[in-house]
């Protein structure tokens, strides 16, 4: 069996390696390949019949130019980079990965609203850079600092990555507003209930982001909503960038209205240079890591052979094209 994987870095940068992939048949791994030309994609998936793809493009061109193709594997959760029509009308199963990254995720999540909290980076830079031992008193700060206890979040999303966010929430004393379309009564407690939409804008001091990039979530952090929620609201995503629309962001965190804002995602990744969010005032943005930590990454790889591994069996697993 022949196996190309399209753009293995991000997935294995060095610190991993592809033995489990190796074992199930001769497998070619190019780090990236490019996102714009198609043909550059048909001439190294050739005659494969295993292709894995992160963020390469498989459009219906490929699939007509590749007649071997028999399995697509996405080296992540969204398969959007797909065309899954056209591969069910071919038969070709698609398998994602759907649960890898949950703790990490939601751990990153609390970590962009610490930092936001506390500006652990920038103080500690600040005493390396001599600001404490020439200050007159024994201690400093240049930003106000926020203590979490007592107050609320709002989470849009609700499922694993939602409920892990919400889990360390509550264990820093917050009070958990959740929103989402399918709902678990037994996650209610004293400190975790469902509200509506409206609620979440309405009463949280925090709001994070957790849920999928639908037609009816796009946009939906907009100048509207925004302008429902409390004055000096947090934002949290390190879900999907276009959940926000940044033009109208950027404008509430100028004006003050959002304290501030912790993004791990962006519309346009990389971030293209005429974001206005770059220029936004008190807005902190990583570029795309929630998922990375090497123990997530080693799951998504162990996931992503399992995937290939029950269709060799026979048995297709984590398919989204059925």
């Amino acid at each position: 069996m022949k196996i190309v994987v399209l753009d293995g870095y991000t997935l294995n940068p060095g610190d991993l390696d592809w033995n489990l992939m190796e074992e199930l048949g001769t497998c070619t791994v190019y780090d990236r390949t490019s996102l714009t030309d198609v043909q550059e994609t048909i001439d190294r998936i050739g005659d494969a019949e295993v292709v894995y793809t992160n963020k390469t493009p498989m459009p219906k061109e490929v699939f007509d130019a590749c007649p071997n193709i028999k399995f697509v594997g996405v080296l992540a959760t969204g398969y959007n980079v797909v065309d899954v029509d056209t591969a069910r009308e071919k038969g070709i199963p698609v398998s994602n990965i759907p649960t890898y990254g949950t703790a990490a995720v939601g751990q990153f999540a609390i970590a962009l609203l610490l930092e936001i909290c506390h500006h652990i980076g920038h103080h500690s830079e600040a005493v390396y850079h001599g600001k404490w031992e020439s200050n007159p008193d024994w201690c400093f700060w240049d930003y106000p600092l926020i203590e979490l206890d007592g107050k609320t979040i709002g989470i849009i999303g609700y499922g694993r990555i939602g409920q892990a966010t919400g889990r360390i929430a509550q264990a820093l004393g917050m009070k958990v507003l959740a929103y989402d379309a399918y709902q678990n009564p037994s996650l209610e407690t004293e400190t975790c209930k469902y509200v509506d939409l409206d609620t979440v804008f309405t009463e949280s001091d925090v709001i994070a982001l957790h849920c999928p990039l639908f037609p009816e979530t796009e946009g939906m952090i907009n100048k509207e909503n925004i302008a429902k929620m409390k004055d000096g609201v947090i934002i949290i995503n390190n879900s999907r960038g276009p959940l926000i629309v940044e033009e109208d962001l950027a404008e509430a965190l100028n004006s003050g209205k959002v304290a501030a804002a912790g993004l791990d995602v962006v519309s346009t990744e990389p971030i293209k240079g005429n974001n206005p969010l770059l220029k936004a005032k008190n807005c902190m943005i990583t570029p795309h890591i929630s998922w990375a930590p090497k123990e997530s990454r080693m799951r998504l790889m162990q996931i992503a052979v399992n995937n290939l591994k029950a269709f060799i069996d026979g048995e297709t697993v984590n398919v989204v094209n059925k």
